[in-house]
C-alpha cells in the first residue's frame, strides 16, 4: 500500500481527487480504489518538549537554571491532534511505500519528516520515501506533480536546516525570555518580556526609527533655479550644481545650508549668457516587475489597500486552499519554471473569465513574450505566486479576496507586455562659471505601465527643447528655492515589510551587509506576518492610523537588552548559515555549537542590567489577566504569558521560543 502524507487536509483532498476511484473516507485518511491511502497532518502534529520535560526543576523560572541546553532533544504529540498522529502511525506500519507531501518549503519539509520519524518506519521504507511537490491545488497541476516525484533524500539537508532553525529559536526564546522576564520582575514588572531572534530586531527597527523622528530637527537648505531661453525663446529650467568650493556650506548629503551663498549665485547668473557644456541623450527601458512572492505582494497590498501582512496571508490562504485560484502563497520566489510558459494561454483565459477589470489587459497580452521571470535556475522547491487555470465566479469572492487576486493576476499579465521605453536627456549648462543641470524623460512606449494609473515624476513632467552641445542660451531669471529637511517617516505595514525583506540596509557589519544584499531577509515568507502580529498583541507595537510605532514597553525592552539582540545582524547571520546547511555547505553541529556559545554570553550579560534600564516598562493593569497566547505559524513562535502580579517562582507557566 502506498501512503501519501499531506501537510493539510485540503492538500490531501486535492491529491485524492486525481487518484483512482471509487474512494472510501475513513477517520483520518482516504482509501483509494487500488488500496493506496492518502492521510494528512493538521499543521504541526508534534511540538518541542517544554523545559520541564527535560528536568522537573525547570518548571520554575530561576536565573540559576539558565541557560537551558537539552542534551537529547524531545518532541511530543500535540494533545489536540493526537488522534490524527495515531492514525498516521497505524497507516505507516501497513505501508509498503511512502510519499511525503509537505508544503514546498523548509518548514513543510521538516513537518512531515518529523511525523515519519516519529512513526518509526523500517529503514528501507524511510530510505525509499518519495517527495511530492505541489504548489497549485487544481487537478491538472496536482496530476503533473504526481508524475514528477522525487526522492525524499534529496531534501534531507533542507530538513536539517529547518531543524536547526527550530531548535535554535527554542533555545534563544526560552533562555532570553526567562532571563529578561525575571530581571523585569526584580524591578516590579509583572508581565512576560518575550525575546526572539527575529521579533526583537524588528521591534528594534521601530524603536530606533521613532527615536530618530523624536530627535529630528528640521533645517532649511537652499537650491538655485535658473530660467533659461534658447535663441528661439524656448523656455526651460535648470538647477545649480554646487562646486567643491561650496563644501564648507553643505551638509553630509550635499545640500547648501547658506542662504547668502545661494543669493550670491542668483546675482551672478541672473540675466547672464549660458552655454550647453555637455548633452547626454539615452534611450532607456524598464523590464516588467517580476511576479509576486509573498512579501512583495504584502507590500503592494499594504500600499494599495492598507492591508496588514497577516490579512494578506489569510486572504492568500483562502484563495489557495478554498478557492484554488492561486498557487502556493508562502513562496519566497519571484520566478517561474520555463515549462509553465506553455500554460500561459489557460491561465490568461482564466483571468479573463474571473476578472472583468482585467479583461482588456488579457486581450492585449502577447503570450508569445517570455519575460525574465521564466528561469529554471532561480526556481527551487516553489515558484512565484500566480493565478491558476481555474475559472471561478468572482461574485463569490469577498472584496478583499478580489483585490488580492487581481493584484496577483495583473502582476502575472505584466510578463506578456513590452518594456517601458523612454528617452532620458541630461544637459549640463555653464552660466558665469557655475554649473546647472536640466533633465527630462520623454516616454516612447508605455509598455507594461499601460496597466497602471500613470503617476509622473518631476523628471517625467519636465520638458526640454531640442538642445545641442555648445548651444548658446540666456538666463532670463534666477531665484532661490527655500527647502526644509524632512524627518524620517514612521514605519507602515508596507515599509516595515520592505525593511524586513531588505534587511541588509539595516545590518551594521559591512561584510554581512554585502552577503545579504541580494539574499536573505529578516524572518521568512511564512513567518513575517505572524511575528508582526505577535508584537502588536504583546503591546510592544502600536498602530496610529497607517503608522506603526513602538510602545513605551517596547522601547524599554529594547533599551534593556544587549545591542546584539536588537539589531538584525545576528539573525541575518543565522539565516545565512541555515541556508548554507540546506546547501550542504555547513554542518548542523557547527551552527548549533556557535549559537549556544553566543547565547551563554548573552545570558551572562544580563547580570549587568540595572534597574534604570526597565524604567519605561508599563505595568499591566492590576486585575487584568494576561491570557495564554499561542501562535503556531510554521517556523513562528509560541509564547505563554502570566496573570499580572504573579511570580515566576510561584508559577508553572511555560515560556515558548519566540522567533
Amino acid at each position: 500500500m502506498r501512503l501519501y502524507i499531506a501537510e493539510k487536509p485540503s492538500l490531501a483532498r486535492a491529491i485524492a481527487a486525481v487518484l483512482p476511484k471509487p474512494q472510501q473516507k475513513h477517520n483520518g485518511y482516504i482509501q483509494l480504489a487500488n488500496g493506496d491511502c492518502v492521510t494528512w497532518c493538521i499543521g504541526h502534529l508534534l511540538e518541542q518538549a517544554e523545559p520541564e520535560h527535560y528536568d522537573a526543576k525547570f518548571k520554575q523560572w530561576r536565573l540559576e537554571h539558565l541557560p537551558i541546553f537539552p542534551e537529547q532533544w524531545q518532541w511530543k504529540a500535540k494533545s489536540k491532534t493526537a488522534s490524527q498522529l495515531k492514525a498516521i502511525k497505524s497507516l505507516v506500519k501497513q505501508a509498503s511505500s511512502l510519499v511525503h507531501a509537505g508544503d514546498p518549503d523548509r518548514e513543510g519539509q521538516l513537518l512531515v519528516d518529523l511525523v515519519i520519524e516519529h512513526c518509526k518506519p523500517k529503514a528501507a521504507l524511510k530510505q525509499h520515501c518519495q517527495r511530492l511537490l505541489i504548489s497549485d491545488l487544481n487537478p491538472a497541476a496536482v496530476s503533473r506533480a504526481l508524475q514528477q516525484l522525487k526522492t525524499n533524500q534529496e531534501f534531507a539537508a533542507l530538513s536539517t536546516s529547518a531543524l536547526a532553525r527550530s531548535r535554535a529559536d527554542w533555545l534563544y526564546g526560552i533562555n532570553l525570555t526567562r532571563t529578561y522576564t525575571l530581571k523585569g520582575q526584580q524591578q516590579g514588572y509583572s508581565g512576560v518580556l518575550s525575546v526572539g531572534r527575529v521579533q526583537t530586531p524588528i521591534l528594534g527597527l521601530v524603536v530606533r526609527r521613532d527615536q530618530e523622528i523624536a530627535e529630528f530637527v528640521s533645517r532649511p537648505y537652499y537650491q538655485v533655479e535658473a530660467h533659461l531661453h534658447t535663441e528661439q525663446a524656448e523656455a526651460f529650467t535648470a538647477l545649480w550644481q554646487p562646486s567643491e568650493a561650496c563644501e564648507p556650506y553643505q551638509d553630509e548629503e550635499g545640500r547648501v545650508l547658506s542662504r547668502p551663498l545661494a543669493e550670491h549665485v542668483v546675482k551672478r547668473v541672473n540675466q547672464q549668457a549660458g552655454l550647453v557644456q555637455s548633452l547626454k541623450q539615452q534611450d532607456k527601458q524598464q523590464a516588467p516587475p517580476l511576479p509576486y512572492n509573498l512579501s512583495s505582494l504584502q507590500i503592494d497590498a499594504a500600499k494599495r489597500f492598507a492591508y496588514s501582512a497577516k490579512q494578506v496571508l489569510d486572504i492568500c490562504q483562502n484563495l489557495y486552499e478554498r478557492h484554488t485560484l492561486i498557487t502556493y502563497p508562502r513562496s519566497d520566489s519571484r520566478y517561474l519554471p520555463k515549462q509553465h510558459h506553455a500554460e500561459a494561454p489557460k491561465v490568461v483565459a482564466a483571468i479573463q473569465a474571473n476578472s472583468q477589470s482585467l479583461a482588456k489587459a488579457c486581450e492585449d497580452a502577447d503570450l508569445s513574450k517570455r519575460s525574465k521571470a521564466w528561469n529554471d535556475a532561480k526556481v527551487d522547491a516553489h515558484h512565484a505566486i500566480i493565478p491558476t487555470e481555474k475559472h471561478y465566479d468572482a461574485a463569490k469572492l469577498g472584496q478583499a479576496e478580489r483585490n488580492v487576486y487581481e493584484l496577483i493576476a495583473r502582476q502575472y499579465l505584466l510578463q506578456f507586455y513590452p518594456h517601458y521605453q523612454y528617452a532620458h536627456t541630461e544637459a549640463i549648462i555653464v552660466i558665469a562659471d557655475g554649473l546647472f543641470k536640466a533633465t527630462a524623460n520623454q516616454i516612447k512606449d508605455l509598455g507594461w505601465k499601460v496597466l497602471f494609473p500613470q503617476k509622473k515624476s518631476a523628471e517625467d513632467l519636465a520638458t526640454l527643447p531640442p538642445l545641442q552641445q555648445g548651444q548658446a542660451l540666456q538666463s532670463v531669471d534666477a531665484r532661490v528655492l527655500d527647502k526644509q529637511t524632512q524627518s524620517p517617516k514612521a514605519f507602515t505595514d508596507a515599509s516595515l515589510l520592505a525593511a524586513m525583506t531588505g534587511i541588509a540596509k539595516y545590518v551594521q557589519d559591512p561584510s554581512l551587509k554585502a552577503v545579504l544584499k541580494d539574499t536573505d531577509g529578516l524572518g521568512t515568507e511564512a513567518t513575517r506576518a505572524g511575528i508582526l502580529e505577535l508584537l502588536f498583541k504583546r503591546g510592544f507595537l502600536l498602530r496610529q492610523a497607517k503608522q506603526i510605532h513602538a510602545s513605551d514597553s517596547g522601547k524599554a525592552l529594547i533599551n534593556a537588552l544587549p545591542a546584539l539582540c536588537t539589531w538584525p545582524d545576528m539573525t541575518a547571520h543565522w539565516e545565512t548559515q541555515l541556508n548554507a546547511i540546506s546547501q550542504k555547505a555547513q554542518s548542523y553541529q557547527d551552527f548549533m555549537q556557535g549559537m549556544q556559545g553566543q547565547l551563554s554570553q548573552l545570558v551572562e550579560q544580563s547580570a549587568s542590567v540595572n534597574a534604570q534600564a526597565f524604567a519605561g516598562l508599563a505595568k499591566p493593569a492590576g486585575n487584568k489577566a494576561y491570557r495564554k497566547k499561542r501562535t503556531n505559524n510554521k517556523g513562528g513562535s509560541r509564547s505563554y504569558t502570566k496573570r499580572a502580579g504573579s511570580s515566576a517562582k510561584k508559577t508553572s507557566r511555560k515560556a515558548k521560543p519566540a522567533a
